[in-house]
């Protein structure tokens, strides 16, 4: 049965719409937006949902969206979202900060039985029942008219997220796992997380790691500048040069504007506007130290006692998932236990929800404070004897 909706298309219509927004509890927000021609996403609708009422919001048609933003920003509402950084990535854009308090439906699935990361039309099916249409998926949310269609299917992913959220908090509470996710949740508000950071976006280069020298520092200068030029013309990053053109010039160290031109990807019109900046950044880096590499180098491939150790942790992660009624994917996978083997200090499984969970009875093996022990056919965790 489908749920009447209202369209929000002036302020006059915005305004009546946040008078019964006001006083929620909590709401269920979505975005539909575009960044094909841009750096920065264009935000198209705003899909928001109580129990009592749903709205689609369309951004191109209301220029002023103070009203909402009052409302969503409003610290008592809870707002939530299913996969929320790029929609709160949006907001920081538009308002400088995120709006709080915000639980994540795919943080929280895990500490339901449910598959990390799982989608949110594959959790309302597991969950609800209901089969999300996919006919609108890769819709141009910024042309209008907007087809009845779209409209249904992005008023969806608010509808039902509401319900989503409504049975996960009763799980949570009467599991007592909602405290739990108070570390995650406040996480997500850290505005690093939402802040371009030209200086270490080179991490994304794969060739990174086959460089050294001044030629990883000319790759870490160019990939700096490219970001920022993207910025600063609010035009995606790969329209400006690809990786693999930086990689070329960051491996052969052009040094004229001839040497420019040999270089795959750069076409002339570009090299017009940036030719001579591009030669400055290489001239300047060549004889720079680099960055280390150590945060995207491959890990080194497990010696025998290494894997040894692994199959060791996984016995702790299925006894951890067993106590807690869980499923041991959802407190580790093989490569995050791998990771850990390597380098606790980085691992995911010391942060969130997941430390408590299982992190910290990793650690006390790893220190050898704690071993696994076989008695009446049973395993278990014990502690060693001091």
């Amino acid at each position: 049965m489908k749920r009447k909706f209202l369209t929000i298309e002036n302020e006059e219509d915005l305004g009546e719409l946040c008078k019964q927004l006001k006083g929620s509890a909590w709401l269920a927000i979505d975005t539909e937006f575009e960044r094909t021609s841009t750096y920065y996403p264009e935000l198209c609708l705003v899909q928001v949902a109580n129990e009592d009422i749903a709205a689609i919001i369309d951004p191109l048609a209301v220029i002023n969206l103070d009203q909402f933003f009052e409302i969503l920003y409003n610290k008592s509402i809870i707002k939530v979202f299913h996969s929320v950084h790029q929609d709160l990535e949006i907001f920081f854009n538009l308002k400088g900060a995120v709006p709080t308090p915000i639980f994540d439906t795919q943080i929280a699935a895990p500490l339901l039985g449910y598959a990390e990361q799982i989608g949110y039309a594959k959790l309302v099916y597991q969950l609800l029942g209901v089969e999300l249409g996919k006919t609108f998926t890769r819709s141009d949310w910024k042309q209008r008219p907007l087809k009845q269609g779209q409209l249904e299917y992005a008023i969806n992913d608010v509808i039902y997220l509401g319900k989503v959220y409504v049975q996960f908090v009763e799980k949570l509470k009467r599991l007592d796992r909602l405290s739990w996710l108070e570390k995650d949740f406040s996480a997500l508000a850290d505005p690093d997380r939402y802040q371009p950071d030209p200086e270490h976006v080179w991490m994304k280069i794969r060739e990174a790691k086959k460089l050294k020298g001044g030629k990883l520092a000319v790759l870490q200068k160019l990939a700096a500048w490219r970001e920022t030029t993207a910025i600063a013309e609010n035009r995606p990053r790969n329209w400006l040069m690809r990786d693999d053109a930086i990689v070329e010039m960051a491996r052969l160290l052009p040094k004229d504007r001839n040497a420019l031109t040999k270089i795959k990807g750069l076409q002339e019109r570009f090299l017009k506007n940036h030719g001579e900046v591009l030669l400055s950044v290489i001239h300047n880096a060549k004889n720079m130290l680099p960055e280390p590499l150590i945060n995207v180098q491959q890990r080194d491939k497990l010696t025998g006692q290494q894997q040894a150790i692994v199959d060791a942790l996984s016995v702790i992660v299925r006894l951890q998932a067993e106590i807690h009624e869980l499923n041991p994917a959802a407190l580790a996978s093989k490569k995050e236990l791998q990771a850990f083997v390597q380098n606790q200090d980085e691992s995911v499984l010391l942060s969130g929800w997941r430390r408590p969970l299982v992190g910290d009875a990793l650690s006390e093996f790893m220190r050898g404070n704690q071993t696994i022990q076989l008695l009446d056919n049973k395993l278990s965790i014990v502690a060693n004897e001091t």
